[in-house]
């Protein structure tokens, strides 16, 4: 049914993004460690929520955009421009998906898109859920990639995956966090916070896997597709992540949790790339 460099490439997929959900399990296991005042956690939210935002910076870059460029020169095409339109293009799915699917941040009073009967709660979820999309996408695309190749290049692309996959599990944990002590603090059960934490991270491998799928017929157009997962993150980044952890009286930790997401996934991209 699939040729073998297809079923090489979903079993990466598989373990990479079964991975980064994994981590945003075990990220929303910390709900039930934690009380349900309302301070609690709120620190550690913060530390979790910028660390997030500089794994998905650094990682735009790194393992998304340079690459898009690359491919794109190997095409014959001029490399910053499948860069910068592929970019954009993911920064405006990103803006029609935020206006149009019903959200809610954390700390926020009024939900974002179109208005809808679901719960509180529900929206909470969702707003973290929509993060994991372009997440899933751009490791199903690099696993792609390196499956796709041969010698040294297809070694490059499958390190690149793997420092990806691991940089976003690394963040998906405080992202777990990020959906389950919001949770709690609502009044849901630990267990069901957990739950839903959880669950807010298996679009991941959903997307990944259905990238792989694709990965034959959107070959050509890779450059465009790396860029846009690009855009994505960090349309995600500017407008929610850095925004909700400078919040309140713990502005200074968010920034440090920046600063030390964005390192951590530059050298993990450096040294398995």
């Amino acid at each position: 049914m699939f040729d073998q460099s297809t079923l090489t490439a979903l079993t990466w997929a598989a373990l990479g993004c079964g991975f980064t959900w994994l981590m945003t399990t075990l990220g929303s296991a910390v709900v039930l460690f934690t009380g349900k005042d309302p301070e609690s956690g709120k620190l550690t939210h913060h530390i979790f929520l910028g660390f997030a935002a500089g794994v998905m910076v650094a990682a735009s870059v790194w393992s998304l955009l340079n690459p898009a460029i690359e491919q794109a020169e190997e095409q014959g095409m001029i490399g910053w421009v499948p860069a910068a339109g592929g970019f954009l293009l993911g920064v405006a799915f990103l803006i029609a998906l935020d206006t149009l699917l019903p959200h809610l941040h954390a700390d926020a009073a009024e939900p974002e898109g179109i208005k809808t009967s679901w719960k509180r709660t529900t929206l909470m979820v969702s707003a973290v859920t929509l993060h994991n999309i372009p997440e899933g996408m751009s490791v199903g695309l690099l696993f792609a990639m390196a499956s796709q190749e041969t010698g040294a290049a297809a070694g490059t692309y499958l390190g690149m995956a793997v420092a990806l996959a691991v940089g976003i599990g690394l963040q998906n944990f405080p992202e777990g966090a990020a959906v389950s002590l919001p949770l709690r603090r609502e009044g849901f059960s630990r267990g069901k916070a957990f739950l839903a934490g959880s669950l807010s991270g298996i679009v991941e491998p959903i997307f990944g896997m259905l990238v792989v799928l694709g990965a034959s017929w959107i070959s050509p157009f890779m450059p465009w597709l790396l860029a846009f997962a690009a855009g994505a993150m960090i349309y995600v980044v500017v407008e929610e992540l850095i925004p909700e952890a400078h919040l309140g009286e713990h502005s200074n930790v968010g920034t440090l949790g920046v600063i030390a997401g964005f390192v951590v996934m530059m050298v993990l991209d450096v040294a398995l790339g």
